[in-house]
């Protein structure tokens, strides 16, 4: 296809409109909408995974409007009533058919590019961990695009009416929202009680991904292998259907879409922890002595390290040689709703952690570590909050001698509460000999550890929930 040849079916086709819908669109969805994707650092403007990814799951309405807008472009030939005459001529039918696929692909994907390259320009401003993982997640991202708006193409040419375009957009934003809510996924319960969903085989099928909750996730290489020979098969059937002339051809050219769906199912990963992997690379730790972080987070390594010594040091102060010998930034990546898992040994945190997010840096951040070094927290992985604000409090009051407000807790919100309720706990604990003060915050570490008791009341001598 020459550039004269593409310049004319860039004026005649709805290539271009379609470009321009995936690019506007997306923009202004995610700049006009203040959500996950501007937090923490999982942003979509703070890694080159969490880019990509957040991208990717834009295609849960980009992608059946793509389909929608292909359906008309398949109808042109129906509305301008050339269809006999285009037959007529010595021009190949899959000639035509290239030319008009080729400026799809070349439209859909520069629109998609565009976008990726947006956010692009201020993830280099944000992190000094480049890597190229992420491209994969992208490519087939944009793969999904023309292999959409090729299906949808052929589709509107096998059925030339004006529902088509319609009823296409819609039955793909179905399966796209049934892959997402249920069909692609599997309710599972976990040791706790809670109920939550994990991905299953089937939903590789869609175009989106879950949202990003953990900037070390990816998605496995299997996944990308097995999305690719879907998606070939989806853009070989739309092909097949915009060359076919006969009923029969059209059903000859479902062919491909099948065999792509089955095989790609034998590729797919069927465990739904080898679907969204960890990162190994971008969970490297990088040491400043004993304290480290991951290489997606280097840049913030120097705030850190001096904080973390001196929780360390104040630690060791207060509890001797049960005290932890390092501060990590936590990679491990546990299903939601799972417990929880704490060394004793290594303070384990996340950025993303609300005592973390909220001390900044400086002594804040040295009080939350100490905090989170006898207190980890027990709230299920994917759920908010600590839900154990005034063990947290005691603990690192115990600690600096006096009593002292969690960071971030000063102001309206649960702070406040959990002072007021800290304050006698505190006191009372004071008051034992220094011993038995070691004794019970041992106790409460124990319990905060396992996540199988009540901390408060293994402090105050009390037994398990």
């Amino acid at each position: 296809m020459n550039l004269r040849v593409l310049r004319i079916e860039l004026k005649r086709s709805v290539a271009p409109w379609a470009g321009a819908v995936v690019l506007t669109t997306a923009l202004a969805f995610l700049y006009a909408v203040d959500a996950a994707w501007w937090r923490d650092t999982t942003a979509w403007t703070a890694q080159w995974t969490s880019l990509a990814m957040w991208t990717r799951s834009l295609l849960f309405y980009l992608w059946p409007l793509v389909v929608g807008l292909g359906a008309l472009q398949g109808l042109r030939d129906h509305r301008s009533r050339m269809s006999e005459l285009l037959t007529s001529t010595p021009r190949p039918a899959w000639h035509r058919a290239a030319t008009l696929t080729g400026t799809t692909a070349i439209t859909l994907s520069s629109a998609f590019a565009l976008l990726v390259l947006v956010g692009a320009v201020q993830v280099l401003g944000n992190t000094d961990y480049t890597h190229l993982g992420w491209l994969p997640i992208s490519l087939v991202g944009a793969l999904f695009l023309v292999a959409g708006g090729v299906l949808g193409m052929g589709a509107g040419r096998a059925l030339p009416s004006a529902l088509t375009p319609p009823g296409l957009a819609m039955t793909a934003f179905v399966f796209t929202a049934f892959m997402y809510m249920s069909l692609g996924q599997t309710e599972t319960t976990t040791a706790t009680g809670v109920t939550t969903t994990e991905p299953n085989q089937i939903s590789l099928l869609s175009p989106t991904v879950q949202e990003v909750r953990n900037v070390l996730v990816t998605l496995s290489p299997a996944v990308h292998v097995g999305q690719t020979i879907w998606l070939l098969g989806m853009a070989v059937t739309g092909f097949a259907l915009l060359v076919a002339a006969t009923g029969r051809g059209r059903l000859i050219a479902l062919t491909p879409l099948l065999a792509g769906a089955l095989i790609a199912l034998l590729v797919l990963p069927t465990d739904p922890h080898r679907i969204y992997v960890l990162d190994k690379a971008a969970a490297e730790l990088v040491c400043d002595g004993p304290v480290c972080v991951t290489r997606t987070q280097q840049a913030r390594l120097t705030d850190l390290a001096g904080p973390g010594k001196r929780a360390l040091r104040l630690l060791h102060g207060a509890l001797g040689d049960q005290a932890p010998v390092s501060v990590h930034e936590n990679t491990a990546l546990l299903p939601d709703g799972a417990t929880p898992r704490w060394s004793r040994t290594t303070v384990l945190f996340r950025f993303d952690d609300d005592l973390i997010a909220a001390a900044a840096k400086g002594q804040s951040l040295t009080w939350a570590l100490i905090a989170k070094g006898i207190v980890p927290g027990c709230v299920p992985v994917g759920f908010s909050g600590t839900g154990d604000d005034v063990a947290q409090t005691v603990a690192l009051s115990w600690v600096l001698g006096s009593l002292t407000p969690l960071p971030g807790t000063t102001g309206m919100g649960p702070g406040p509460k959990a002072d007021a309720e800290a304050r006698p706990i505190w006191k009372q604990l004071m008051a034992l000999p220094r011993a038995e003060q070691l004794a019970r915050v041992n106790a409460m570490r124990a319990a905060a550890f396992s996540c199988k008791g009540d901390a408060l009341q293994a402090l105050n001598g009390g037994g398990s929930r």
